[in-house]
């Protein structure tokens, strides 16, 4: 069993709240986790914008705007389409924030150059632009998941809000 996100989640509800900012989701390999465990806190709703399970390619270029000859080119699985489902998120919607997440949790789907484990992430900021990072997790399917969910989330608290900006 998995320690529970309420830490975590609680810290990125106070910096939002702190920076009066709302945050949106795009996922894919983690299939709404992530809105999961933001929502799982009662009053989420005051920092919690929305969210998007963009699980296949069509999608990701319906919902969210993704160009699907960046798909084509460079697979769903690549930093171009997390940095496009990022900027598609805050596109959409008036989140000030936005984590988008692509990846390969198996157990099958894996190549050489893209193994099982791999999970491509980016971070959009409305001011800021986007900053995008991989990781490669091991474990089983539902392991990658929680913890590409868990190195998401705690990407953005760290990275994206780890200082009070000196706007609203």
């Amino acid at each position: 069993m998995t320690e529970p996100l309420d830490d975590l989640v609680a810290a990125l509800r106070q910096r939002l709240q702190e920076r009066g900012q709302r945050l949106c989701t795009a996922e894919s390999c983690t299939g709404g986790g992530m809105a999961h465990a933001l929502t799982e806190v009662a009053g989420s709703s005051e920092w919690y914008e929305c969210g998007w399970v963009t699980y296949s390619n069509a999608s990701k270029t319906r919902l969210l705007g993704v160009p699907s000859d960046l798909i084509q080119r460079w697979g769903a699985v690549s930093e171009v389409v997390a940095a496009a489902m990022a900027r598609g998120a805050l596109e959409h919607s008036a989140a000030h924030l936005a984590v988008a997440v692509t990846g390969i949790a198996g157990p099958g789907g894996g190549t050489a150059d893209k193994p099982v484990g791999l999970v491509w992430f980016a971070w959009a900021e409305r001011e800021r632009g986007c900053r995008t990072a991989h990781q490669m997790f091991s474990g089983d399917r539902a392991e990658i998941r929680r913890a590409a969910v868990r190195w998401g989330l705690q990407q953005l608290l760290d990275q994206e809000l780890k200082a009070a900006p000196d706007y609203h």
